[in-house]
């Protein structure tokens, strides 16, 4: 069925390396880094555009609202402290 030839056997293709020329004159690791940062900018991207809340658990929670109420306390009350310059007498 198969008839030997004398034609010199078929070169196999050189093996893909990161210094392979892929496409446009750019290098294998290049092509990959180019889209590598074009996918971390589109993600990026979108996570600015939309808020990506993080899911937290219920005490994570409650101890946000907590610092909250006490913040808004401190905050209420250094509004009912004087100025500085109606507590103190400037001698003179």
């Amino acid at each position: 069925v198969f008839q030997a030839t004398t034609a010199p056997p078929k070169k196999k293709p050189d093996p893909v390396t990161s210094e392979s020329v892929v496409i446009w004159g750019l290098r294998l690791w290049q092509v990959v880094g180019i889209f590598a940062l074009f996918v971390l900018s589109i993600i990026i991207t979108l996570c600015c555009i939309f808020k990506c809340r993080i899911p937290r658990t219920r005490k994570e929670i409650e101890a946000r609202y907590a610092q909250r109420k006490a913040a808004k306390n401190y905050a209420d009350k250094l509004d009912t402290v004087p100025p500085l310059n109606e507590l103190t007498e400037i001698p003179g």
